[in-house]
């Protein structure tokens, strides 16, 4: 029998992906385990293995393909003896349905190269003149041409035998286009139906208001749609609370060079060199276990208390920003938390972290200091119920029993989910942070 080769889940929230790659070409034969194809989602992209052994009878969604649902039939293998063309038919027919549990391609232990967010969406059917004929455009431009509400029946093609290419699109989008004809006019909604999510702007409505040849075109790659998404649901869903406070970072700037000082050498290289991001990691998970209440996220039927504090960390990337978990946080050394930091903070930015790195988490840090930043609110990303955003320590004037003296300052600001995290909860969590940061040596004992 043929088998089917699916689109697979590379995480529990993945609903699509981008087929980057296939490593196969049809008629190769594969074996259990040998890596066929490489899968983009909008953190990360992973190799995938092939389960079973067979011969590549037919590649059904070609490389560059984007928004592949998950348990969509992309290839067909033909089991060994069986003809060819036979399992091309066979598996076809036989595309498989979600509670078939079909053969499916599993991800590989390791993430593949970053792949450049150029391929075109191909599922888009070829549209039609009014004289019948087939127009001709790639998959990208006809992506293109959907979003900015562009009829392709009135564009002129430059690419090969009249095509109509990216290019083409951007001009037509540029000048005006000729749009499509409207759409009818939906019935009137029910009083009660809830009002939809509002959407940004059209390319079109944005586009107008800046003069023809004054900008660039470039399509939203996969992790910025997921980040814009998540983020308007967070600011919509979401009744934010701030808390702000300001750490003195004399002692532990005293104490994280002693610390480093006395590293011993692996290698003849330190055995650990810690940040202060690294100590704010650690306040922050300590500050969680002594404040449990703090430590939760909300559903709408239970509030969800963690037994440990996994601090993600956001990282930047080109693109956007991950957030690698430090698990359990309040349960390791401060040499650990920094070493794990490093690796994890490489492999986020080389985009080959596993997804049980980045997904999940209790709590978050966003530490915009080294950019220097004074202080900032940075936006809960769900289901985390609390995000601390860090500001840049500088010298400023404090007041010491009625002396002003110079001090080393750090403003903090803590983001909380107030269906969660009051208002008064949250200043409790902030207050243990700052009472780990101002007295370091807690953090080690």
């Amino acid at each position: 029998m043929p088998i089917n080769i699916t689109m697979p889940a590379l995480s529990p929230t993945m609903e699509e992906g981008n087929l980057s790659k296939w490593l196969v070409k049809e008629g190769d034969t594969v074996k259990s385990g040998d890596v066929i194809a490489e899968i983009e989602t909008d953190k990360a992209t992973m190799e995938v293995e092939a389960v079973d052994e067979g011969v590549v009878a037919k590649l059904v969604v070609p490389a560059g393909t984007e928004g592949v649902k998950v348990n969509a039939l992309i290839a067909v293998l033909a089991a060994d003896g069986e003809d060819v063309s036979a399992a091309v038919s066979g598996g076809e027919k036989a595309a498989p349905a979600a509670a078939d549990a079909p053969k499916v391609a599993e991800p590989s232990k390791e993430a593949a190269k970053p792949v450049a967010d150029t391929a075109p969406a191909a599922s888009t059917p070829a549209p039609v003149s009014a004289d019948g004929n087939r127009i001709f455009a790639s998959p990208l431009a006809r992506r293109l041409a959907k979003e900015a509400g562009l009829d392709l029946t009135a564009i002129s093609g430059s690419g090969p035998h009249g095509r109509v290419v990216k290019s083409d699109i951007e001009k037509a989008a540029v000048s005006g286009g000729t749009p499509k004809p409207a759409a009818p006019a939906a019935a009137p909604a029910a009083a009660s139906a809830p009002a939809p999510a509002p959407k940004g702007m059209s390319d079109e409505a944005v586009l107008k208001n800046f003069a023809a040849g004054s900008y660039d075109l470039v399509p939203h790659d996969s992790m910025r749609k997921t980040i814009a998404k998540r983020l308007q649901e967070s600011k919509q869903t979401i009744p934010h609370f701030y808390v702000s406070v300001d750490c003195e970072l004399d002692a532990l700037l005293a104490l994280r060079a002693q610390i480093n000082a006395a590293a011993p050498e692996r290698d003849g290289k330190p055995a650990y060199k810690l940040s202060v991001n690294d100590m704010v990691i650690k306040a922050l998970a300590l500050a969680l276990r002594d404040v449990p209440d703090a430590n939760v996220s909300w559903t709408e039927t239970n509030m969800v208390k963690h037994k440990h504090a996994d601090v993600g960390v956001a990282v930047s990337i080109p693109g956007g920003l991950i957030t690698p978990i430090i698990r359990a946080a309040e349960t390791k050394s401060l040499s650990a938390i920094s070493n794990e930091m490093k690796d994890l903070g490489k492999r986020a930015k080389d985009r080959k972290l596993k997804p049980e790195e980045y997904q999940g988490g209790t709590t978050a840090v966003s530490n915009m200091g080294m950019m220097g930043v004074k202080d900032f609110a940075a936006v809960v990303n769900p289901p985390h119920a609390t995000i601390l955003a860090v500001g840049a320590g500088e010298e400023r004037v404090v007041v010491r029993n009625k002396q002003m003296v110079i001090a080393t300052v750090m403003t903090v600001t803590l983001s909380t989910d107030h269906r969660a995290v009051d208002g008064a909860l949250g200043a409790e969590l902030l207050g243990a942070f700052k009472r780990y940061i101002e007295n370091p040596m807690a953090m080690l004992v």
